[in-house]
């Protein structure tokens, strides 16, 4: 007798069989994942000063950061030693501590033993101009930074503009447009967007960072500035 077997297909079964066909398929797995770099070459040309505009701000950033950084050490002994000198009447050893020492604060500290003898009035005068001289120094090149964060936005949304105007000049041209072209023209067009503003933000947070940095430095050296004044004022109580 022939036997005749009926070979039943189960629907679920072959469904995943051929889901592991798919997945073993090579090209399928993250083909519609979004390629940061093809996403930035999408950008158009606008995204060549935006790449400028963030190379700027890092570098500047950085050099900021060591510059203040290096103005803000202070040695917690400076003080106690030119009081001890000033007190005593050694004020070639205080000069020469003051002149050997590299910071903002030891170079207003010598300003004022520079003027020991005169009138207290011209002595904290004096010490101020060179405050003054010392901010500008720590704030100088913070205007890139500043400048970064307002003009960075202000070349993502032009750069986004130009694409939006270009993408409307060739549908009108050929007169063919689907959804997905026109989804797909705005998004790249976006892009330069979002760069202009993410670079516009870190520099925005760079610079107020930065401007933190240099009050804590400058309330440093106002606070040496008034004990060096009552400094010498103090022997003659």
């Amino acid at each position: 007798m022939n036997w005749f077997f009926l070979q039943v297909t189960n629907p679920a079964t072959t469904a995943s069989a051929d889901s592991l066909q798919k997945a073993a398929t090579p090209g399928t797995q993250g083909e519609h994942v979004m390629n940061v770099m093809d996403l930035l070459a999408n950008g158009g040309p606008l995204m060549i000063p935006l790449g400028l505009l963030f190379v700027l701000a890092v570098f500047f950033f950085f050099e900021r950061l060591i510059a203040i950084k290096k103005a803000s050490r202070i040695d917690p002994n400076f003080m106690y030693i030119i009081r001890d000198n000033v007190i005593s009447g050694n004020l070639t050893a205080a000069r020469s501590m003051a002149k050997n020492t590299q910071n903002p604060v030891a170079r207003i500290i010598d300003k004022g033993l520079q003027r020991v003898g005169k009138r207290i009035e011209e002595i904290e005068r004096s010490m101020e101009n060179v405050g003054k001289i010392e901010v500008y120094k720590m704030e100088r090149n913070l205007s890139v930074l500043s400048l970064v964060y307002g003009i960075a936005p202000m070349f993502g949304f032009l750069g986004t503009i130009f694409g939006m105007l270009q993408l409307f000049y060739n549908i009108n041209a050929s007169g063919e447009f689907t959804p997905a072209q026109i989804a797909g023209g705005i998004y790249t067009k976006m892009i330069t967007s979002a760069a202009g503003l993410i670079i516009g933000l870190l520099a925005y947070v760079a610079y107020n960072f930065l401007n933190a940095q240099i009050d804590k430095t400058v309330n440093r050296m106002e606070v040496a500035s008034a004990e060096f004044l009552d400094i010498l004022q103090e022997p003659t109580r």
